[in-house]
């Protein structure tokens, strides 16, 4: 009798678990449209730059969720724009090697290698991209008139893009830029170009706010990680870097008018033979630019050149440098937890503009030793701040 009582209550059970179940929506598998199927070649024996626009137009504009798919192999191809907005959300994976051509002709139209334009909606998964830069980095070395090279992959007027897995090497400039985006994520990114290769920074951000870069291993001839005017809201975190020129913010001032850089964290990354470590530079021009609300934690400096510098009178030619003071206003950086050794024995170097302070920079528990066994130091002028906890070497903030 009890269990006979008992059915009525177990079958209401398993029909509200199947209601459940059919009120949720079950995602089906996207799509999948393989390059090759639309001509590619996998040897990179020859182009496949139509088959990849082919690819991705068809893909963006299916109904239902899409899967562009590059398989194993090499893909050589010309510069692609990846236009949105795609009708459903895409995914984009490569299984291969995607790369430039050996030339290196600036692009025309749409400044970039690979660019993704107004894309809303999109993971983009593995592979490598190679940027073929050898040749223009050798024209630089030994001509003046060389063009300027082309970014990688640029992400431009796009939104909630995750990125996972990828490995960009060799770029002829830029590694990856994200310019007037947000909502954009990168974990477990790979970047590797030689230490003497110029201007090949591994992630520029500009214009753009809500960016999330966790997981990343940076060699490069330039700058690991650059933020630009416009850079808010930016988190990162998990980082090695070096060689290359460590994690910057700017150049700024670079016009009377500009947006100004806040509310970004930096966490948990090691330097490594860098040039630099945590880096805030603008030129000494007259601007309404800003920096604000930055916080640099957890870091470790292996044999680092500049661990920790401000630079308001950034002019790295030497050459018609700029005299006016810098316009910038830097007000709210923090720098806590940082420990390693100094190349130079200034390892904390905070130059500002004489007509516009730092303030509010606050130095808590560091530990930087010089490499050859004498006290390191620091240098300030024009910098306001608070010290806490361990101060080596002693700081030299003015209240």
């Amino acid at each position: 009798m009890a269990q006979y009582l008992c059915l009525p209550n177990f079958f209401l059970l398993h029909l509200l678990i199947l209601a459940t179940l059919i009120s949720k929506p079950i995602l089906a598998d996207p799509v999948r449209y393989d390059v090759t199927q639309f001509g590619a070649d996998k040897t990179g024996s020859y182009g496949s730059t139509k088959a990849f626009r082919t690819t991705w137009k068809v893909a963006c504009q299916s109904t239902k969720p899409a899967e562009f798919y590059v398989p194993e192999g090499v893909f050589l191809v010309g510069y692609l724009l990846f236009e949105g907005p795609c009708k459903s959300f895409m995914s984009f994976t490569n299984s291969g090697t995607i790369k430039a051509p050996l030339n290196y002709s600036n692009p025309t139209v749409i400044g970039a290698w690979i660019k993704f334009h107004s894309v809303f909606g999109m993971s983009f998964t593995g592979g490598i991209i190679d940027g073929s830069g050898g040749r223009l980095w050798a024209c630089k070395s030994n001509k003046s008139d060389c063009p300027l090279g082309s970014t990688s992959v640029q992400f431009s007027h796009c939104s909630k893009i995750t990125t996972k897995r990828l490995t960009a090497i060799n770029s002829q400039i830029f590694h990856f830029a994200i310019h007037a985006s947000e909502d954009i994520k990168m974990h477990a990114t790979v970047i590797k170009a030689p230490e003497n290769s110029p201007n090949t920074d591994g992630i520029h951000i500009q214009q753009s706010k809500g960016i999330e870069i966790i997981g990343a291993s940076i060699q490069t001839g330039d700058d690991c990680i650059s933020m630009g005017v416009g850079s808010s809201n930016i988190y990162i975190e998990n980082v090695h870097c070096g060689p290359g020129h460590g994690i910057s913010i700017g150049s700024l001032a670079n016009r009377a008018i500009e947006e100004g850089v806040s509310n970004v964290t930096v966490k948990e990354v090691e330097f490594t033979g860098s040039t630099n470590g945590f880096r805030i530079k603008s030129w000494a021009r007259k601007s309404n630019g800003f920096v604000r609300n930055v916080l640099f934690e957890n870091a470790i400096m292996n044999d680092v050149r500049n661990p920790i510098t401000i630079d308001q009178n950034y002019c790295p030619s030497g050459n018609n440098c700029p005299t006016e003071g810098s316009g910038i206003k830097i007000n709210g950086v923090t720098y806590n937890h940082i420990r390693g050794t100094s190349t130079t024995r200034v390892a904390v170097n905070l130059n500002c503009s004489p007509t516009n302070p730092c303030r509010g920079i606050t130095l808590t528990n560091i530990d930087l030793t010089y490499s050859k066994s004498q006290p390191a130091l620091s240098y300030c002028k024009n910098a306001h701040g608070v010290t806490s906890g361990k101060a080596n070497p002693p700081s030299c903030l003015a209240s």
